[in-house]
């Protein structure tokens, strides 16, 4: 009788008598004293099953299948058991007696990286430009300043973190024609990851007036907060909302909080659909450097400028070094997920 068969036969007749885990027990004493084919893992699921099943049976109902499972082994038909003995041997991996189990080498071995940091392409496109400045924050300050200047601390963190191929995107010109352009640079790269930076205001209906430094301003303090931002119609929409995902989780992580007011009925038109109401990913589909780059694209707002509070948080080298932190380590994640539960090896 082989291996196999006599192991199986053990564990049917211990499952008729024998309480579940003296089973356990009678198994692993099979397993140790007799040498196991790789082939032959799977009856342990067989005496699991049957033991299972046969604990909540009367004692008479024990024995019954007890003598049926007996019969079924002792039944198996020539044929099969030529077929079985004709299979070419596999190789036999002895367990030691009560030794530490051996595990494959291969099987310990890091997750693959999904990139090479040097030639991994990341295109960190600076929101508006000189002609088309975005939104002014409450204290007159333009958003392409603050996305300058975000856009180029971020490039400074991730070539730090051996990204060297990062490109820092500046276009000029009015708005259409600059988003045009900047997804053109992007595709002829060709980029392997795009983020848009920009800073975020509210709708003009929720704005306040007051004086800033002697100059008539407008505030709204109402909403504050970051969002990130993905298209549906990017060609590569699965892998854009997975990277979005990493950079909220980070933004997160770093202690900052989401706008949430994007899914509120309250902003009309502006209203998104919210994709996680954990970290805040919304859907945009309409923004072109979303919808027309061919590689995965998010877009970060990374805190509201028009609340005063947070102007000034958004203005010191402080908070830029948080969330370029955030970023660096979104995309560390992402071109190497082992990265994000080991850490930097």
């Amino acid at each position: 009788m082989k291996r196999r068969e006599l192991i199986f036969v053990l564990g049917r007749i211990a499952s008729g008598f024998w309480p579940r885990r003296r089973i356990v027990i009678a198994t692993i004493a099979a397993m140790v004293l007799l040498p196991i084919e790789v082939s032959d893992a799977g009856w342990l699921s067989d005496v699991f099953k049957g033991s299972s099943k046969q604990a909540k049976s009367s004692k008479q109902a024990k024995s019954s299948k007890q003598v049926k499972s007996l019969k079924h082994v002792t039944s198996r038909k020539p044929a099969a058991l030529a077929k079985s003995a004709a299979t070419p041997k596999r190789r036999t991996v002895k367990l030691a007696a009560l030794g530490p189990v051996g595990l494959n080498p291969a099987a310990l071995k890091p997750v693959a990286t999904r990139c090479d940091p040097a030639k991994f392409r990341i295109v960190l496109d600076v929101g508006h430009t000189a002609e088309s400045e975005g939104a002014i924050s409450a204290r007159n300050i333009s958003e392409f300043v603050f996305n300058l200047r975000l856009a180029k601390r971020i490039e400074e963190k991730l070539k730090a973190e051996g990204f060297a191929q990062t490109k820092l995107l500046l276009t000029e010109g009015k708005a259409r024609r600059s988003l045009v352009k900047r997804v053109a640079v992007a595709n002829d790269l060709p980029a392997d990851l795009f983020l848009s930076i920009h800073h975020d205001s509210v709708p003009n209906k929720f704005l306040e007036d007051w004086e800033f430094e002697g100059r008539k301003s407008h505030f709204s303090d109402r909403f504050s907060g970051y969002s990130v931002f993905v298209s549906r119609s990017n060609p590569d929409f699965k892998t854009s909302l997975s990277f979005a995902e990493l950079i909220a989780k980070e933004m997160k992580a770093q202690g900052l909080e989401y706008a949430q007011q994007y899914s509120q009925a309250i902003m009309g038109r502006h209203q998104r659909p919210l994709l996680n109401k954990e970290t805040g990913v919304y859907r945009y589909d309409e923004l072109i450097v979303l919808r027309k780059t061919r590689m995965a694209a998010a877009l970060l707002e990374a805190g509201s400028i028009i609340n005063r509070d947070e102007e000034l948080k958004m203005s010191s080298p402080e908070r830029r070094d948080i969330i370029s932190s955030g970023v660096a380590a979104a995309v560390k994640e992402f071109c190497e997920p082992r990265w994000g539960i080991l850490g930097p090896l």
